[in-house]
Parts: C-alpha cells; sequence; structure tokens
C-alpha cells in the first residue's frame, strides 16, 4: 500500500464555512465520462453554488456568464442534465440530485445542419483546421500521387 503524506502541510483544506462535495462514485462509476464538457461545468458549478440540499437559484444569465458559455450551450447542457437525471429545475431553483444507480447514456446528437457538422464532426472540424492551416491530409496526399 502506498503512504500517502501531504506535500505541502502548512496548506492543507479545511472546511470552513458552506462545502460542496462530488461522490467518488462520480468518477468511477462513469457519470463523469458519460457528460459532455459543458454538461461538466454546468453540474460542478451548479454542485459548487448549491446548499446542503443542492438547490441553487443562480439564474441562467448568471451561470452563463460565469462559465463563459453561450445560451444554446447553457440550454443543452441543462437539458442533457436533467434527461441524466442528474439535476431537477423548476423554472427558477435547480436541485442537484443524489446520483441514480448507473450513469445514463445518452445517444449522441443527430448532426443535422452544416453548423452541427461544423462544430460536431471531428472529421469536418478536423478539415476545416487543415484547410485554414494549409494542410494536406493524408488521403489528400495520396490521392495526389495517384493522379
Amino acid at each position: 500500500m502506498i503512504k500517502k503524506k501531504p506535500l505541502n502541510p502548512q496548506r492543507l483544506r479545511t472546511i470552513r464555512g458552506s462545502f460542496s462535495y462530488i461522490e467518488h462514485r462520480f468518477v468511477r462509476d462513469g457519470f463523469f465520462s458519460a457528460l459532455s464538457h459543458h454538461e461538466l461545468l454546468l453540474y460542478f458549478l451548479l454542485v459548487l453554488v448549491s446548499d446542503r440540499d443542492g438547490l441553487s437559484f443562480y439564474s441562467y444569465d448568471k451561470l452563463c456568464s460565469l462559465l463563459q458559455m453561450s445560451l444554446d450551450d447553457y440550454l443543452e447542457a441543462r437539458d442533457q442534465l436533467i434527461e441524466k437525471d442528474l439535476l431537477a429545475f423548476d423554472g427558477r431553483i435547480f436541485q442537484v440530485l443524489s446520483l441514480p444507480d448507473q450513469p445514463c447514456w445518452a445517444p449522441p446528437p443527430i448532426l443535422k445542419t452544416k453548423a452541427d457538422m461544423e462544430r460536431k464532426d471531428p472529421a469536418t472540424v478536423e478539415s476545416i483546421c487543415r484547410r485554414a492551416f494549409g494542410v494536406k491530409s493524408t488521403a489528400d496526399k495520396r490521392h495526389g500521387a495517384q493522379k
């Protein structure tokens, strides 16, 4: 067994005033992996600002400002956290819920528009970046060599 000791004993964390926590099960049981980047940001912020019952009165404009997140990204993250049974929301109050038995893996959204593809399809994003920086892909190089 590894014997652990603090790296900086003068700076040990202590609980003062309010306190937030996230169960280790959040990582161990796959909840962390089941969330998108925006979902994680919103979830962690709501955990940090909620009271002992998981309640928070933060408005969407305050949350978007703190997270530097667009309203569309906020709405998508909020709705997915509700769908995944991690949050409850009544239109003005959030409640961070106790973790369900297992994570809810939502199917990836269907990419319907060119904007969706440019934001979320890895191949399209890579293609845009390569064109912007003038870098040819391996497929382009092979195709060019056959001519």
